[in-house]
């Protein structure tokens, strides 16, 4: 895979390499593939396709329901929808498209845990469009990328969303606007995404685009717990110097919120 150096899932390109088919685990999602595409995937940390298509007013969830109720068994629910008249082709697949990415965005992230392949297992959503390994670490790598080159703190990511007080004059985008109206100091980027029916992973460029605009707080990252002096041998004497680890503290403090 010559777009990506090192593979975000060596797993995962042994498998496009054997044109698998069945579920690929990890801590934080799954992939799921056909002949070795991926065909769809999915994360605690995204909301699903039936969020994006219902929260955010494409498709009425009685729809939805109906749609998983009658083919999901035959893993057919995208096909459904199209061929029933709720959704255009096009639509359904620019939705689907989105929300693979988003989900095999977190589901790819590092992770300490096992990962496991279950071949032969399909999923009820059932195919859309299949997109190669490939092109799913390259724009896995190309988000972790953005993320840092806009605000370089992934505290953020986790956190709950906290607004500052604009400065004169200072403006935002309507997007942001409504998730500065949504962040009630309590949600965290995730919730905030479900809440609004919008991809995590653009939840978290904006996020963190306000951060670095300073319109939201930046956690700051806690450091490691200080360790015990050693018993003195000698008496300590006092030295006028300054608090240099304080005076570093409030430096960091300082930078994160520049």
């Amino acid at each position: 895979m010559s777009a990506v150096a090192t593979p975000v899932s060596p797993m995962l390109v042994r498998l496009a390499a054997e044109k698998a088919t069945g579920a690929l685990l990890r801590d934080h999602g799954t992939l799921y593939l056909v002949d070795g595409r991926v065909v769809h995937a999915e994360s605690p940390a995204a909301p699903g396709v039936d969020v994006l298509l219902t929260t955010g007013g494409r498709l009425p969830r009685e729809n939805w329901d109906e749609a998983v109720d009658r083919a999901g068994a035959h893993r057919a629910v995208g096909r459904f929808l199209v061929d029933s008249g709720r959704l255009q082709d096009g639509e359904l697949e620019i939705c689907h498209l989105g929300a693979v990415f988003d989900a095999a965005f977190f589901a790819l992230s590092p992770t300490s845990g096992p990962t496991r392949f279950r071949y032969g297992v399909g999923h009820w959503f059932g195919t859309v469009r299949p997109v190669s390994a490939e092109a799913v670490e390259r724009e896995t790598v190309r988000r972790r990328e953005l993320l840092d080159a806009v605000w370089p703190y992934p505290t953020v990511d986790t956190a709950p969303v906290v607004p500052r007080p604009a400065a004169p004059g200072q403006t935002v985008g309507s997007r942001q606007r409504a998730l500065l109206a949504a962040a009630d100091g309590e949600r965290a980027p995730a919730e905030l995404a479900r809440l609004l029916g919008r991809p995590a992973f653009h939840t978290l460029l904006d996020v963190r685009r306000l951060a670095a605009a300073g319109l939201v707080e930046t956690p700051l990252t806690p450091g490691p717990d200080p360790v015990p002096p050693a018993p003195a041998l000698l008496p300590v004497l006092p030295v006028p110097d300054p608090d240099i680890a304080l005076l570093r503290r409030l430096r960091d403090a300082l930078e994160a919120h520049l």
